[in-house]
Formats: structure tokens, sequence, C-alpha cells
């Protein structure tokens, strides 16, 4: 527990919960951190090298998001430490292992996150009844992954953003920082309304041509089950080396902290766009926020996946779910760049104020406890 002693704050967490059974060789963390405002959502991530720490940064992202959209959830998160790409067999079983570990843990809803998708939600839900969203349309879900849910989110803060930046969309240069689901869609939504994508990566490398990208080319890559570096027409790089590409818009949609203090000093960009839950560390953000780069923050700019969920698990219709992504995500985004603005403060700043306003107004509301 000491290496949460920093997490630990007048929010949360409410419970942290760490499965093992050597049987399927499970080893998995549940960090609910806040039940004020309902039920909490969040995402089960599946990878070899997740940490306690890591689940209670993500379940606190969770707590601030579902609050900033204004939904009647709180937050937590899930991990499973294992590959993603293991066999499905041996997949399923574990994430059902985990599901049954969990039963009685009725203030968590699992959502998928990186490494599960709507059939690990299928199984789940096949455990658990009714504690899970992001299920297969045939079970009555809204399909994040195909129709793009989170990605559409992004391009919503994008277009929110555009009165504080000085560059318009047609001809914007477009940096791709993992292109799976959320940022191959984010590229979609976006190269439909005039930018370029210039760079991209995913976790075998990169590719960048200053000229752009053929997304579509790309996207055909990704479906064969190939790397982006394998494109034809584009200069090979470095995975990480994407950090440095200049561009106007760069959106970070893989795994936390990839841009440092160790690296943050090649950015090149003017707009920020947070697709990935904790992207950045403190100190990086604030070094950006200090050369006038605009960064709107992970849980206002990616908050279209758990919007939809909620939706979902209300049994709204897919135009429903994307009306409610419009409106919220926007709406967020002007007001915490109005704030930040107003009170001359970094975004985050902001944003985590006028999020945790309404945790603590919601937790004024219950008898017990503060979570």
């Amino acid at each position: 527990m000491s290496e949460l002693f920093d997490q630990v704050d007048d929010l949360g967490p409410a419970k942290i919960i760490h499965v093992y059974e050597p049987t399927h060789q499970l080893k998995g963390i549940l960090v609910v951190d806040n039940v004020a405002c309902g039920p909490a959502i969040g995402g089960l991530r599946m990878a070899p090298d997740v940490s306690t720490r890591e689940c209670a940064r993500l379940a606190r992202a969770m707590t601030l998001k579902n609050a900033a959209a204004g939904l009647s959830h709180g937050g937590a998160k899930s991990v499973l430490f294992g590959d993603p790409k293991m066999p499905r067999e041996q997949k399923e079983s574990l994430i059902r292992a985990f599901a049954s570990a969990l039963r009685g843990n009725d203030e968590y809803i699992f959502g998928p996150d990186m490494g599960t998708d709507e059939i690990c939600m299928a199984w789940i839900q096949d455990e658990l009844d009714g504690r899970a969203v992001g299920l297969p349309q045939e079970l009555g879900g809204i399909p994040l992954d195909t129709l793009g849910a989170t990605g559409w989110g992004l391009s919503c803060a994008v277009d929110a953003a555009r009165e504080y930046v000085d560059f318009t969309l047609d001809g914007a240069r477009l940096v791709i920082q993992g292109f799976g689901s959320v940022g191959r869609h984010a590229a979609r939504f976006l190269v439909e309304q005039g930018a370029v994508v210039v760079a991209v990566a995913d976790s075998r490398g990169a590719v960048h041509q200053p000229g752009g990208l053929d997304l579509e080319r790309l996207i055909e890559l990704k479906n064969e089950g190939r790397a982006v570096n394998e494109y034809a027409h584009g200069e090979r790089l470095e995975r990480d080396a994407v950090v440095g590409v200049a561009c106007d818009i760069w959106i970070p949609a893989a795994r936390p902290d990839v841009v440092h203090a160790g690296n943050v000093k090649q950015m090149d960009t003017r707009l920020v766009v947070q697709g990935a839950n904790i992207p950045f560390t403190q100190e990086a953000e604030l070094i950006l926020h200090e050369r006038g780069i605009l960064v709107i923050p992970d849980f206002i700019a990616n908050a279209g996946g758990v919007i939809c969920g909620a939706m979902e698990y209300r049994h709204m219709s897919q135009g429903a779910a994307f009306e409610a992504i419009t409106e919220k995500v926007s709406a967020n985004t002007t007001a915490v760049l109005k704030r930040a603005t107003d009170q001359k403060i970094p975004p985050r700043e902001a944003a985590v104020t006028m999020a945790g306003e309404r945790v603590k107004r919601a937790m004024a509301t219950r008898r017990w406890a503060i979570f």
C-alpha cells in the first residue's frame, strides 16, 4: 500500500481488491475510487505490466470523467495481468474467473479498455448479469469500437477547442500516438473535417510523411494484423519518435505516461487532445502549459466511451448516445477552457476543480462515509 499513499485523498479510493487464483494463473486488481454519484463504471485493462498504482490513477480519472460528464456514476478501474493476445480460450477462462471472483461488488460496472473488447464484456455479463457495458449488439450493446464513440468525442473536443487555437482544421497536421480503436476513429473523424494525418504510431513502430498519409491504407494494414511502419510511402520511425513530429494536433491514444519530463521538450505541436487515460505526467503538462501549448485533459476529451456506456446501461439508442457525447464533451471542453483562461490556470487544474466540485456535492448527500 505504500505506493498508493500519494493517491489517497478526501475523494478516495473507497476500496482496493487484489485477486489471486493460482489454478487459472489469475492476478488482478479492482480499485473502486468513489461511488457518491452512483455505481462506478470503469474499464477492464489487460496488460502484462499493470500495477496497483496505475489502476488507482485510472480509477480516479474515471471518477472525474463521469462527474465532469454529468453521469450518475462513480469511478473505478480493474486490471488483469497478462498478454491480451493470449489464446482465446485462455483469455476467456481468465476473464470469467476474475469476474466470478469479484461477485458481490455490485457498485462496479465493467467496461472494455485496452486489451479487452465487447466479447470480453459478454463473458463478464454471462458471469455477472447486468454488471457490464460495451456489450455486443446481440446482447443490447452499442458497439463502441465499430462506431468509434471515444474517437467521436475527441473530434468534438478538437472542435470546441478551435476558439482557443490559431489554426483551422482544414489542412491541420495530425499525429496519432497509438493507432488502435480510439486513435484510428479519431483520425477518421478529423480527416473528414479536413485534417491531414502526418504520423502514426502503434506498439511496433511509427511512420511519418509530412505531405500526409493514406488513412484508409493504414486502417487496412491494422485490420490485416500488420504494423503501421509497414506503410510503403513514409519514413519509418521508432515508436516513441512521434513525440517530436511537428504537427498542429497531437493525440495520445495508448499507454499512461508516454510524455514525461524526459521527452516533453521534443513536442512541436499547438494542441494536445488526450485520447488515452493519464497519457502525460503532471510535470509534462505543466511544461507544455508554460510553452503555450493547449492540452485538453483526458477525462474531458475522451469521455465519449463512458458516456456511450452509460447510455447503453440505460437502454438508450445509438443516436441518443452520440447526441449525448456531442453535447457533453463540447460543453465540458468549452467550460474547462473558459475557466482556465479566466483564472489563468492550466486546463487540468480547471477540469479537476470542476469535476471535483460535483463529486463533493454528491458526497454531501450521503449519510455514510465520504465515498
